[in-house]
């Protein structure tokens, strides 16, 4: 049986803070391992402090990695250096939370877009507004949108040009931290579906960070839950949503809101069938 190529490896990750101060070292990270199939997407959920956004960070090179691999397509990228990160910049891209932050406001769309193009590839003027003009349609967005400026714009349309921006590299992998949790529910759908829709028509691989699970329910193939900073559990999506098997991915399925009051009724009496349960 032919397995997926593999867009990103991570083994035995782990993350530690060095000590400062009185502050004592802190591991973050512990024994974390997981892969990414090339056009699939992986879900990382847990809690604030879950270290969820650390594993994003390390993957980026924006945190220190005390273990493991690091393996990006078939080049091992654990120990390169952040001067160096531009070598691979075309493959790995990122989305964070709030696409305000990283829009230069002064800068126009069609300038940031262009940008990180002019940074790494040789390419024509002609070629990188060709590039610009066809990913910002991709995004829903129309053309002149590229002569306006990030202030301009709402907050999921500012969301749809963060994605722009990382798809204009054509990359292989997108870490996408919280990238809808500043959204309302139906902006949140809809920059859900853009990103599958990329994904389908570019084969991107999502690592998708979040502490809702009712986000990725729909829309991530595979998902790990976190809690302090090890894998408590992990599995197919919609298996892992429906039986739940650790007591704190119980919680966050409990925790997450559904439109279906059946269901809601449902989680209640399970919780307080829990409750019962440990109090007797």
């Amino acid at each position: 049986m032919s397995t997926s190529p593999t867009a990103l490896n991570v083994q035995h990750l782990a993350v530690e803070y060095p000590k400062r101060l009185r502050n004592p070292a802190r591991r973050v990270i512990d024994d974390v391992s997981f892969s990414i199939p090339v056009g699939r997407t992986l879900a990382l959920v847990g809690e604030s402090g879950s270290g969820k956004s650390t594993i994003g960070k390390a993957i980026l090179g924006l945190a220190p990695i005390t273990a493991g691999s690091i393996v990006l397509g078939s080049r091992d990228i654990t120990t390169l250096p952040l001067r160096r990160r531009r070598e691979v910049a075309s493959q790995l891209q990122a989305v964070f939370q709030n696409p305000f932050g990283s829009l230069n406001p002064a800068l126009t769309i069609a300038q940031s877009l262009a940008e990180p193009i002019r940074a790494i590839e040789a390419v024509s003027a002609a070629e990188i507004r060709s590039r610009c003009a066809e990913v910002i349609e991709r995004v829903g967005l129309p053309v002149d949108a590229l002569r306006r400026y990030p202030a301009e714009f709402s907050g999921g349309q500012r969301q749809r040009i963060a994605i722009a921006r990382a798809a204009v590299m054509r990359p292989g992998v997108i870490v996408c931290d919280e990238p809808t949790s500043a959204l309302d529910v139906t902006t949140q759908a809809k920059v859900l579906t853009l990103l599958a829709d990329l994904q389908s028509s570019l084969g991107v691989s999502y690592l998708f960070i979040t502490h809702d699970l009712a986000v990725v329910r729909e829309f991530a193939h595979q998902t790990m839950v976190l809690d302090g900073g090890r894998i408590v559990e992990s599995g197919e999506t919609v298996s892992l949503c429906d039986r739940p098997q650790h007591p704190y991915t119980q919680a966050l399925v409990a925790a997450a809101p559904v439109p279906d009051p059946v269901v809601q009724r449902r989680r209640r009496e399970e919780r307080l069938r829990r409750q019962e349960e440990d109090a007797a």
